[in-house]
């Protein structure tokens, strides 16, 4: 009789910005000799470090991190580059006797290797795009958003208008195959090839929304003015994916005279806010999920003791 195949483990922790997953994950990770993957697909930048709350190197505590200042900010990271390094990743945690940890809140991403989603090779037409960003910025990004709804009006409501280069791509995969990106996330199978834990922090959702709010107050005092200013002046253009990440888009506009500073900084805390509500909706379609409820910030410790008998029950 043939053994049945033995999936490798792998633990997953997602959830919405501002929730915990950092303080979580390293405390995590050094219980159960981890190594980190990151789940975020705008920490992969280079010089982008305060508007995508990157991690310090005094924050790792030694856990060693992947997938995190890998590329400049003019390149066009994707779903499928992520997951071909990911995969590959795990497999070599796992020859080095760790337990490989996905970490991060952008949904596709983690989904994606978590289930092994097969995405068609639909390529890419930069005239296209470029023709999209252009009318966006004519006519605005509710109107791109509509052209969507039109053709994939799943897919529309799932994604803001200002979330600009999800849209677009999801335009391009229509105008270069003629298959909705809906209907391809829809026929994945969701069986993982890994023997899989995911792990969701979850919140009271005013008191996530005050927690956003405080963030970006921090991350304006640390300089995410300059730090805008300093990719702009080095030439990153506005309409690259990289700037097209919460706190950059906002910035930039205030920048270059598009908006007043008190109008930018409440656009990036309204979308912050519903882009943490978006997180939180895309989790709870996923299956699997065990969650765990953050809201009482000063019981960590219970928290995390709830987090590690889940793993135990799981790996053990």
């Amino acid at each position: 009789m043939l053994k049945a195949e033995v999936k490798p483990k792998l633990l997953v922790l997602v959830g919405p910005t501002a929730v915990g997953k950092t303080r979580m994950s390293i405390e995590l990770a050094q219980a159960f000799n981890c190594e980190i993957i990151s789940g975020d697909s705008m920490q992969v930048y280079r010089e982008m470090d305060i508007g995508t709350a990157k991690i310090t190197h005094d924050e790792m505590k030694g856990v060693p991190h992947h997938l995190i200042d890998i590329h400049e900010p003019e390149y066009p990271y994707s779903v499928a580059e992520f997951q071909e390094s990911c995969t590959r990743l795990i497999g070599e945690i796992h020859k080095r006797g760790k337990l490989p940890f996905i970490v991060g809140g952008t949904g596709l991403y983690v989904e994606s290797v978590s289930y092994g989603f097969q995405f068609s090779d639909s390529g890419s037409d930069e005239a296209f795009r470029d023709e999209q960003f252009r009318y966006a910025e004519q006519h605005g990004p509710q109107a791109l958003h509509d052209k969507l709804k039109v053709i994939d009006p799943v897919s529309a409501e799932r994604l803001h208008p200002n979330d600009q280069r999800r849209v677009v791509r999801a335009l391009e995969i229509y105008h270069l195959t003629g298959e909705k990106l809906s209907e391809q996330l829809a026929s994945q199978k969701k069986e993982s090839p890994y023997d899989l834990l995911i792990v969701g922090l979850t919140m009271d959702r005013q008191k996530l929304y005050a927690r956003v709010e405080e963030r970006i107050d921090l991350m304006i005092e640390q300089g995410l003015v300059e730090e805008v200013k300093s990719l702009l002046e080095r030439g990153v253009a506005r309409g690259h994916i990289s700037m097209q990440g919460l706190g950059y888009k906002e910035i930039a506009a205030y920048l270059q005279g598009e908006v007043s500073w008190e109008a930018a900084v409440e656009w990036l805390k309204r979308d912050t806010r519903r882009f943490a509500k978006r997180q939180l909706s895309w989790f709870r379609h996923m299956k699997d999920i065990e969650w765990v409820d953050m809201t009482d910030t000063e019981d960590f410790a219970g928290n995390y003791a709830h987090v590690c008998e889940m793993i135990k029950r799981k790996f053990d």
